[in-house]
């Protein structure tokens, strides 16, 4: 045989791999964004109650109705007792029992107890791990994280440290009972390095790998660990972007990912967010995004909203005065 008779077997056997990888790419997206409109896992198989962290507003709020509408107890944790009650009357609409638990994940571990104390007893068959919080509102560098040695800690606390240990509190029971499902609010901000978004990129890459790993340990048992990495979403933390194709309002997307349950461990939540995260990883390699000049172009970017906002904020205040 010749040598290039030999290369051409090679190069044979690589298209075809490629093939099959890339038939398999589109039967995996298929059934987590096609299929799984038309089949859902009936989430009250896990239980009872669902729990959802940073339940008044944006994704987790939106999480929190769409289970109770899907048929499921809600108890909603958050730092705001007045939000957390107007989020159960709304809920109420839905026939479902609430409860509420006021505490502030950026707090840390002394929190945990009182959580503990107002969950034992229920049969938990949903945990939504979705609090979270940003530094800043704009690309900044490490250093200009406003108020620095206090929000790195909330940071930390409210990303990371909520994670592993709301997953302590209610993992045993799931286990004893067979089954469970805990979902991860991660990000497509935590999929690759962000240069500028530094802390809030590397907490999310931890709650990404966290669930990855979880999963692997229990899913033997019954339990399902799956981790949701949006692109866009219109909420607070956004500040309320306008939704189109690429973003999502908060609804429509908790919509959308939950029917990805069952159907995929890792998500993007929906497929326009898919095929986003597609297409960044192709055209915005990890070796371009962590460059001087990509990192220069994000700072202008950041300048000239930061401006906008002003001349926004400026216009609004003279509004206000000719009133």
């Amino acid at each position: 045989m010749s040598f290039t008779e030999v290369l051409a077997i090679f190069g044979g056997f690589t298209v075809v791999f490629h093939l099959l990888k890339l038939a398999w790419k589109c039967w995996c997206g298929f059934r987590q964004f096609v299929w799984s409109e038309l089949w859902h896992v009936d989430l009250r198989t896990y239980g009872q109650w669902a729990v959802v962290t940073g339940a008044t507003s944006g994704i987790g709020k939106a999480y929190a109705s769409e289970l109770a509408r899907r048929g499921l107890d809600v108890v909603l944790v958050s730092r705001s007792d007045d939000k957390l009650q107007m989020i159960a009357k709304e809920i109420d609409q839905y026939g479902r029992k609430t409860r509420t638990i006021q505490v502030d994940f950026t707090d840390g571990q002394s929190i945990y107890p009182a959580i503990a104390e107002e969950l034992q007893g229920l049969e938990i068959g949903i945990l939504v791990n979705n609090v979270g919080m940003a530094y800043s509102d704009h690309f900044a560098y490490f250093l200009e994280i406003p108020d620095a040695e206090q929000k790195i800690t909330q940071v930390v606390n409210c990303n990371m440290l909520s994670v592993p240990q709301m997953t302590r509190l209610v993992l045993p029971g799931m286990v004893e009972r067979g089954t469970g499902l805990i979902i991860n609010i991660s990000s497509e901000a935590g999929v690759h390095p962000q240069p500028l978004l530094s802390l809030y990129s590397a907490t999310k890459i931890f709650v990404t790998y966290f669930s990855q790993c979880l999963h692997a340990e229990y899913k033997s048992k019954g339990i399902i660990v799956q981790c949701v990495a949006p692109f866009m979403v219109s909420t607070n933390m956004t500040k309320n972007v306008s939704v189109n194709c690429f973003v999502k309002s908060s609804s429509r997307f908790a919509s959308e990912a939950l029917n990805t349950v069952g159907h995929s461990s890792y998500t993007s939540g929906c497929l326009s967010h898919a095929l986003q995260a597609m297409a960044l990883a192709i055209l915005l390699p990890d070796w371009f995004r962590m460059s001087p000049f990509f990192i220069r172009k994000l700072r202008n970017v950041a300048e000239d909203s930061k401006h906008d906002i002003r001349v926004f904020n400026e216009k609004e205040k003279l509004g206000e005065k000719e009133e």
